[in-house]
């Protein structure tokens, strides 16, 4: 594994560099620390706000216009073309500045673009695109149900043809952000008599059709990220189906070469690691963790080393992207460790303030205005979204150990 840039390479990270100095301002929001670390401020004053959400829209507008909002997509549908290399730099790059690109796109980048690009008709992608890339449409993902999560393939949401219409029944959870799309992309069962893997087509769905209703669910960190949503004679254009009638299921799998070696969140995760020191060495709440207590010095330090490794397993994974394979159980191995080491992180934060680490009132000095509380609960799903470890370790014995399933 060469760690080293080739020569187009280290002028592409320049270029980058630049193109930070030149607009990183704007998605501080006029002073706003990079990387969202408000130092346990909490909620802004409105003028502030106003001030953030314009900066956050002029560093948008910037990275639409180099096409980094979408680096992998061709250039004539608005991305910029990138290699799985340059897409590393890129994403390296603003992760060490506390930025990014991939929180403006969403899943209509993530996810949705590289289907339609690969699956979608011109007309999909006349619709769908630009307003992708402009933030005009903004998506949710209807994929796990409360009976099929990790077996996704044992959906029960039903799609019935009706003329040039599907009426959907169902339900779906676990729908990120969804309260705040306008959008949705699903998986609904069209043939119920087919083997489950098959039988199941993608839809894509206006939010304002109706019998749609989204309903927020609270998480024990009291926010309301993720959401049910529940369809009923939900009439949805046929000409809404992206590929083919009944094989959905290939269609919903679809990745295109995007780089997908986590580094951003390897990087993000050391930066971390480093304002949490400051923060505690700033904190009198914290004083006798960071200052006096060898049980918790080591135990930081576990830490330090763990990041660093979670950055070893991202390089291990875009190295094999570069040369053209397809990580399988490796991205297995960095998304199983990297999201447990951000559990071992929150335990690390919480025991920095002692008994001060559990208050969880933002009124108040102690722990942070409990940041590290609610950072302790929130990362209680971080191994349950996106495939949980338990899945992980599946697919890390039989597809990497080769051993037999049990």
């Amino acid at each position: 594994m060469d760690l080293g840039d080739s020569p187009q390479e280290a002028a592409f990270r320049e270029e980058v560099r630049e193109f930070v100095r030149e607009h990183g301002h704007k998605a501080r929001g006029g002073g706003r620390p990079a990387g969202g670390d408000d130092g346990g401020e909490g909620m802004p004053d409105p003028e502030t706000m106003r001030a953030r959400m314009a900066g956050m829209q002029a560093w948008r507008e910037a990275l639409v216009a180099k096409g980094w909002i979408a680096p992998a997509w061709p250039k004539e549908y608005g991305g910029a073309g990138l290699t799985v290399l340059e897409q590393f730099v890129l994403n390296e790059e603003l992760a060490e500045h506390g930025l990014s690109a991939g929180m403006f796109g969403g899943m209509g980048v993530m996810m949705l673009g590289p289907t339609l690009l690969t699956h979608g008709t011109e007309e999909q992608k006349a619709e769908h695109i630009p307003r992708i890339l402009s933030g005009e449409a903004r998506w949710a993902q209807g994929y796990s149900e409360p009976g099929a999560g990790s077996d996704l393939a044992s959906l029960q949401t039903r799609a019935v043809r009706d003329g040039d219409e599907f009426v959907i029944n169902g339900q779906k959870i676990w729908a990120t952000a969804a309260q705040f799309s306008n959008w949705i992309f699903m998986l609904a069962r069209t043939d119920p008599d087919a083997p489950k893997h098959r039988g199941i087509s993608y839809f894509l769905i206006d939010r304002q059709t109706p019998g749609i209703e989204i309903r927020p669910l609270t998480t024990m960190a009291n926010q309301e990220t993720f959401n049910e949503m529940f369809f009923e004679d939900v009439r949805v254009p046929a000409k809404n189906v992206v590929g083919e009638v009944d094989r959905g299921w290939y269609v919903g799998a679809t990745t295109l070469d995007f780089e997908r070696s986590g580094i951003g969140s390897a990087v993000g995760t050391m930066r971390g690691l480093q304002n949490m020191l400051k923060r505690g060495k700033d904190a009198p709440d914290a004083t006798y963790a960071t200052q006096q207590s060898p049980t918790w010095r080591l135990d930081f330090a576990d830490r330090i080393v763990e990041a660093n490794i979670a950055r070893q397993l991202s390089n291990r994974v875009i190295t094999l992207q570069a040369r053209g394979m397809i990580p399988n159980y490796e991205a297995s191995i960095s998304k199983l460790f990297t999201t447990e080491l951000r559990q071992r992180i929150a335990r690390t934060h919480l025991k920095m303030y002692g008994l001060y680490g559990v208050l969880w009132d933002k009124n108040r000095a102690e722990a942070e205005k409990g940041r590290a509380a609610t950072g302790y609960l929130d990362s209680v799903s971080s191994t349950l979204a996106g495939g949980t470890s338990e899945i992980q370790r599946n697919v890390i014995a039989t597809r990497g150990l080769g051993l037999p399933r049990g």
